[in-house]
């Protein structure tokens, strides 16, 4: 699994050769301080980023490739891992290795990616919902879109704002691998990351008309207040004496699976709406807090519809990160990875069928 280093960044443990120095290999080269290739340099906006390598004092022989936390920023973090390529194997692979590889996942080539495994926070349970490989290998051409859109469900609605801004994102690593001709990547993946709890931090609503009109319970606005939803519930996992934490997850195999333990552990059978006065600016928050049985009636569908329905220019766009992982199979080329870029171009059709159905 992938551990916790005390300073906030994750540790993922060197894999075997060939595959662990080739990957350490790769993450030297884009990050070289003398780096000044500029389709490296460009890359290093699509990956983690990469702190070198670390090895516990008590063990200094197990090597650890230090790496950014991409879900660290995120209080709710829904986790996607999606392998691209039409190949999961690399061009030195035995006939054993490419059979067992294609026989796990025949459709690998013409769909040209595989989802590897998500993890969904659902709003309206307070929970997360986890999905695993066997999951990805059971879907379809005919299936594969409604597979994937289920990532995108917040147990409310679907999230088209984290779609669009997901295949803003994909389409910005199309264009790289468009324009390079210096490496190839098989069984790389894509990790997608949202924010998985209320995109609308803050709501401004003219007046108690328009509010109501948008569904908000009375009394929680007046006009020109503000309607805050404090979701902020942040897990912090300690370390003592420098020590590294257990590992974060096994949930999820593939690089930065799931996020910390702790998260999916915090199921909160209330929603608080708090609201307090400041005299300074009338910003009015509040501290009422609201059971199970009001969320089994109208108070979070009508707060859902108000956040979720805003008219776009009062929406802030959403927290979306969509990173490239995975490099123990990465190997020269001075060809375009009609491969990679392939499964890019068919999971931004999926993607922008979720969006237009």
């Amino acid at each position: 699994g992938i551990l916790q280093h005390p300073d906030g960044t994750v540790l993922k443990q060197l894999q075997p050769p060939p595959r662990g120095p080739r990957e350490q290999e790769f993450y030297n080269k884009v990050y070289d301080s003398n780096c000044c290739d500029s389709i490296l340099l460009e890359l290093r906006e699509y990956l983690p980023k990469y702190f070198g390598v670390w090895s516990p004092p008590t063990a200094p022989n197990d090597i650890y490739l230090k790496l950014e936390d991409v879900t660290r920023k995120f209080n709710k973090p829904c986790i996607m891992d999606v392998k691209i390529g039409q190949k999961s194997y690399d061009p030195y692979a035995s006939a054993e290795k490419i059979q067992q590889q294609v026989s796990k996942y025949p459709l690998m080539e013409e769909i040209g990616f595989l989802v590897l495994g998500m993890r969904v926070y659902h709003m309206s349970s307070d929970s997360y919902e986890t999905q695993n490989q066997h999951y990805g290998r059971s879907l379809t051409k005919e299936t594969v879109k409604d597979g994937i859109s289920k990532f995108f469900h917040s147990g409310y609605c679907l999230r088209k704002d984290v779609v669009a801004a997901s295949i803003q994102k994909v389409e910005k690593i199309l264009e790289w691998f468009e324009g390079q001709t210096q490496l190839n990547f098989y069984a790389s993946s894509l990790l997608f990351v949202y924010e998985g709890s209320c995109p609308a931090a803050t709501v401004r609503l003219s007046d108690v008309t328009l509010a109501e009109k948008r569904g908000v319970p009375k009394g929680l606005l007046s006009g020109g207040d503000v309607l805050e939803y404090n979701n902020n519930i942040h897990v912090i996992n300690s370390t003592e004496n420098g020590k590294i934490e257990a590992p974060v997850s096994k949930g999820l195999s593939k690089f930065y699976a799931l996020h910390k333990k702790a998260c999916s552990k915090r199921h909160h059978g209330q929603l608080s709406l708090k609201v307090e006065s400041s005299e300074q600016d009338n910003v009015w928050k509040t501290s009422t807090c609201i059971t199970q049985e009001h969320l089994n009636g109208n108070v979070l569908p009508q707060l859902e519809k108000v956040f979720y329905h805003m008219p776009a220019e009062t929406k802030e766009s959403a927290n979306v990160e969509v990173r490239m992982i995975d490099f123990a199979h990465v190997f020269p080329s001075n060809t375009k990875d009609e491969g990679y870029i392939y499964g890019l171009k068919n999971l931004i059709t999926v993607l922008q069928n979720i969006l237009d159905n």
